[in-house]
C-alpha cells in the first residue's frame, strides 16, 4: 500500500489553514493563561528566588528527602505550609517547562526528536478536539500522520489513523475514509506486536538483576521469549521490533556469559543502525555500546574495548547516566587488564566533568572507591599518591586519616563500607600493620555472616579467605583451609551488571593472589 497520503490540497485547503487560525485564536481567547511558568535560561538567570534555588539545591544534590529540602529552604520541617506551597507550584512549573524541552540539540536522534515532536502534537490535537476544533485537529494530525509513516511509529499511526477516519465520516470523504481505516488495521497488528515485544523483553530484564544461580533455571523461558521475538520481527516490518529482538538476545547471552554472541549480536544492531539511519535509536544504541564493553570487561580484551570506547564517544552525549555507566565499565576494564595509567587517565575524565557534580550519589560512591584502588596501586609502585584535581577532593588523599578514621556509609550502601575496608587491610597489610589489618577483617566478618549468600556468594568467599589469612598470622606458608573458598570464586567467575554488590575493581580471585604475592616478597 502506498505510504502516500491523500490530502486533496486544493484552494479548499489553504482556506481551511485560516480557518484553523481562526479557530486557535478563538480557544486562546476564551481560555488564555494569564503567564507561562517555565524554567527558561532567562528565568534561571534570576538568582534571587526560592523557585531558583530549590532549582540549584536539587540540581546539585544538596538534598534528596523532603526533610532535606525543607530544612534547606526555610530551616522548617516539610509539613510546614511555605514548604508544601512552595513545593507545590515548583512541580507544576517543573511540568509545563517539559512542553518546551529544546529536542533538537546534536545529542538527540532524528527518530527520537521526531517521536518527541509527534507526541507533543499529539498532546495539541487532543486540546483541540476537546475544544471543538475538529478541522485544525484534523490538519494537525494530518501532519503528524506523516511524519509517523517516515518512521514508522505505530502507535502515532492509529492514533492518528482513528482520528482522521472519523473526521472523514463526518465530512462524508469516503476516499480518506478508506485509506485511514487501512493505516488504522495495517499499523494496530504492528503495534499489537511492538506492546509483546516489550512485554518479553522487560521480563527478560527483570530476570537479567537476579542471582546468577536462579539464571540458570530461568534459561529455558528466555530462550522462548527470543524465538518468539524473531517470528514477531519476521512477520511484521517494524524498527522496534527489530532493535528489541536483538536487544532481547544481547541480555539473554550476557545472562548465560556467552560472552563473543554478546559482541556479534551487538554488532548487528549496529549494522542494523548504520543501514537504517532513520530508525537510529540513541537509547537502544548506548545500550550497546555499554554491554559490548561489558562483554569486553568479562573477556578481559582492553584493546577491543578501547575501541568500543572510541566509537562510543562520538555517540554518547557526555554527562549523562549512560556515559558514566560506560565509563564506568571502560574504567573496570583497564583496571583488571593492569592499564593502571589509562585506568587514572578515565578516572580523571570522570571526575574533571562538570556533571560530575550533580551526578547521583550511587555513581559518585563508586568512583570515590575506584580512586581508593588507584591511590593503593600507585602507592605500592613507588609514589606518596597519583596528582588529584580539584573537583575531587580540595586537600592531598591523606593515608592516615583514610586508616584511622570510620567508615560511615547509610545501611543501603553497605557494600561500599565492605569494598572501602578491604582497601583498608590492603594499605595497613602493604604497612606491615598485622593487628590493624586483623580488626579489620573482624569487621568484614560481621559483614560477611549478615548477607546473603547467594547474592554476596564472591565476596564473602574472598572474606572468608582473609579470615583464613588472620588465622595464620598473614603467614602465607601457614594458611590451611583456604582452598575451598579460593575454588569456589574460580567456579563462579566475577559477573558484573552495573548493581553495586557485584563491583570487583579488581576480581577477587586476583586480589587474593596479589596480597599473597605481596606478604611472600615477590
Amino acid at each position: 500500500m502506498s505510504k502516500k497520503i491523500v490530502t486533496s490540497f486544493s484552494v479548499k485547503a489553504y482556506l481551511c489553514r485560516m480557518k484553523s487560525l481562526l479557530e486557535i485564536s478563538k480557544i486562546v481567547t476564551k481560555k488564555r493563561v494569564s503567564k507561562i511558568e517555565i524554567f527558561d535560561e532567562q528565568t534561571l538567570k534570576r538568582k534571587k528566588s526560592k523557585f531558583n534555588e530549590f532549582y540549584e539545591a536539587l540540581q546539585s544534590g544538596k538534598f534528596v528527602t523532603d526533610q532535606g529540602a525543607a530544612s534547606f529552604l526555610y530551616d522548617t520541617s516539610p509539613t510546614d505550609d511555605r514548604y508544601r506551597q512552595l513545593k507545590s507550584r515548583f512541580r507544576k512549573r517543573l511540568l509545563d517547562t517539559l512542553f518546551f524541552l529544546d529536542v533538537n540539540r546534536p545529542a538527540a536522534s532524528t527518530y527520537d526528536r521526531a517521536y518527541f515532536t509527534c507526541n507533543k502534537d499529539w498532546t495539541l490535537v487532543k486540546i483541540l478536539l476537546a475544544n471543538n476544533a475538529d478541522d485544525t485537529a484534523a490538519l494537525l494530525a494530518r501532519q503528524i500522520l506523516k511524519r509517523g509513516l517516515k518512521y514508522r511509529f505505530a502507535d502515532v499511526i492509529v492514533n492518528c489513523s482513528r482520528i482522521l477516519r472519523k473526521y472523514s465520516a463526518e465530512i462524508g470523504d469516503e476516499k480518506n475514509f478508506e485509506l485511514y481505516d487501512q493505516y488504522g488495521k495495517q499499523y494496530q497488528d504492528i503495534l499489537n506486536a511492538e506492546i509483546r515485544s516489550e512485554e518479553f523483553f522487560q521480563r527478560v530484564t527483570m530476570h537479567y538483576t537476579k542471582p546468577y544461580a536462579k539464571i540458570k533455571v530461568l534459561e529455558e523461558k528466555i530462550s522462548t521469549y527470543c524465538d518468539a521475538l524473531e517470528s514477531l520481527s519476521d512477520m511484521f516490518d517494524s524498527p522496534v521490533l527489530v532493535y528489541t529482538k536483538y536487544l532481547v538476545w544481547v541480555y539473554r547471552y550476557h545472562m548465560v556469559h556467552d560472552f563473543a554472541s554478546v559482541i556479534s549480536t551487538c554488532e548487528k544492531i549496529e549494522e542494523y543502525a548504520e543501514n537504517n539511519p532513520s530508525y537510529y535509536q540513541a537509547d537502544n544504541l548506548e545500550t550497546v555500546y555499554i554491554k559490548k564493553m561489558s562483554a569486553y570487561l568479562h573477556l578481559n580484551d582492553f584493546d577491543a574495548g578501547r575501541k568500543v570506547a572510541e566509537t562510543a564517544f562520538k555517540k554518547v552525549q557526555q554527562g549523562t547516566n549512560a556515559w558514566f555507566d560506560l565509563m564506568e565499565h571502560y574504567f573496570l576494564l583497564a583496571m583488571q587488564t593492569d592499564n593502571i595509567n589509562q585506568a587514572y587517565g578515565i578516572f580523571q575524565k570522570v571526575v574533571g566533568h562538570k556533571m560530575y557534580k550533580k551526578a547521583d550519589v550511587s555513581i559518585k560512591n563508586k568512583w570515590h572507591l575506584f580512586e581508593l584502588y588507584l591511590q593503593y596501586f600507585f602507592r605500592i609502585q613507588g609514589g606518596e599518591s597519583f596528582p588529584m584535581i580539584k573537583s575531587t577532593r580540595k586537600t592531598k588523599f591523606k593515608l592516615k586519616k583514610f586508616l584511622n578514621e570510620p567508615v560511615l556509609y547509610p545501611l543501603k550502601f553497605r557494600i561500599f563500607s565492605i569494598q572501602t575496608i578491604i582497601i583498608q587491610v590492603l594499605f595497613l597489610l602493604d604497612q606491615k600493620k598485622y593487628e590493624m589489618a586483623s580488626d579489620r577483617i573482624d569487621q568484614l566478618r560481621v559483614f560477611a555472616n549478615r548477607m546473603n549468600s547467594i547474592e554476596n556468594f564472591r565476596v564473602i568467599n574472598f572474606i572468608r579467605l582473609l579470615q583464613q589469612l588472620s588465622k595464620a598470622n598473614f603467614e602465607v606458608d601457614q594458611i590451611s583451609i583456604a582452598d575451598k573458598y579460593y575454588q569456589r570464586l574460580l567456579e563462579q567467575p566475577m559477573y558484573y551488571r552495573g548493581a553495586a554488590g557485584e563491583l570487583e575493581v579488581v576480581p577477587w580471585e586476583k586480589l587474593w593472589n596479589h596480597i599473597l604475592d605481596r606478604l611472600s616478597g615477590e
